[in-house]
């Protein structure tokens, strides 16, 4: 993949960036807590009368906030100016959201700026997040999304009631591929016993069970399902220290810091034997499409992000487990 970057060209850009608020439909609830908006910056680069565009979600656990993506974004607006590479960027800004910001509006000025045509999918399977509540809620989202066409559910769990939400999804959604999502929230003490127990109600993927900084624990016992490293896994300088700990790495650009390195880091993994998984934040389709180049291949595609919002800004369409590039 990495050899579908587009040729690194020096361009002196004027740009600006600003936030915005995007209101959810519902409660967006995971173990770290509950969101009712997404809060996303926004990066416009214009250079010969073209102008591209990128979007991030800072997000708090990275110790990001829209104020410290602003600052740091318009501390790098003087070296756009200047002129500037995206294989320059990736030595200027450090890896995370202000930098794939800055990195996608960059790429999507080269696409059209040299009229490169999209050569990708037009669609992509996605999964679809169901996040945390009682048993009974998650099996009326689950069936509501199996009937929809959905064929992957991803199951946002804390450490309470594991094994009884699991039950209630596999018996409303019996034909739905199941993968579950703990956002670091269990402990080693059990771990290998519930991921037993998990294997026998068929799920097919547990990701990021442990704090990143618990991690070692995995290498302590087999896993009877592959588990996915999301928090722990944010560049390619990662993958040796996750060697023996995890089979498959979540991929997102606003931990990679843009489509750069996301590129590297998904050719990287491969070769050091990882599946690869594509993930997003909550997030608009800008966001989405500019993730796309890495779907083909990802053994799972998390995209899901903007099917929260109660309004998408020109968006993608979502049906039947799929996303399409419209």
């Amino acid at each position: 993949m990495a050899g579908q970057r587009e040729a690194d060209w020096v361009q002196a850009f004027e740009g600006r960036c600003y936030a915005e608020s995007w209101p959810l439909k519902t409660t967006f609830v995971i173990s770290r807590g509950t969101r009712s908006e997404a809060r996303v910056v926004v990066v416009e680069v214009e250079a010969d009368g073209v102008s591209g565009v990128g979007e991030c979600t800072p997000y708090p656990r990275y110790g990001e906030s829209l104020e410290s993506v602003l600052a740091e974004i318009t501390s790098v607006l003087p070296a756009l100016r200047q002129g500037i590479s995206r294989s320059q960027l990736q030595e200027v800004m450090p890896a995370g959201a202000a930098r794939n910001a800055v990195d996608c509006a960059m790429a999507n000025w080269a696409e059209k700026r040299h009229r490169q045509n999209f050569a990708g999918p037009e669609s992509l399977p996605t999964v679809q997040t169901l996040v945390i509540a009682g048993p009974e809620e998650m099996a009326e989202a689950a069936s509501a999304a199996e009937q929809s066409g959905v064929t992957v559910l991803k199951l946002k769990l804390d450490h309470k009631q594991v094994l009884e939400r699991v039950a209630a999804v596999r018996a409303a959604a019996p034909a739905c591929e199941l993968v579950i999502d703990a956002n670091e929230a269990w402990s080693a003490d059990g771990l290998p016993a519930l991921c037993d127990a998990l294997a026998e109600q068929g799920v097919s993927m547990l990701e990021q069970p442990l704090p990143a900084g618990d991690d070692r624990a995995l290498a302590n016992f087999t896993h009877p399902i592959p588990i996915c490293a999301d928090e722990s896994c944010h560049t390619r300088a990662d993958l040796p220290r996750l060697a023996g700990l995890y089979e498959m790495v979540n991929i997102k650009l606003d931990k990679t810091g843009g489509l750069w390195e996301a590129l590297l880091l998904a050719d990287a993994a491969r070769s050091h034997g990882f599946e690869v998984m594509l993930g997003c934040m909550l997030c608009t389709s800008r966001a989405i499409r500019a993730a796309w180049p890495l779907g083909q291949g990802a053994r799972f595609v998390d995209l899901d992000g903007p099917t929260w919002l109660a309004k998408d800004v020109e968006p993608l369409q979502f049906f039947h487990g799929r996303v399409y590039w419209t």
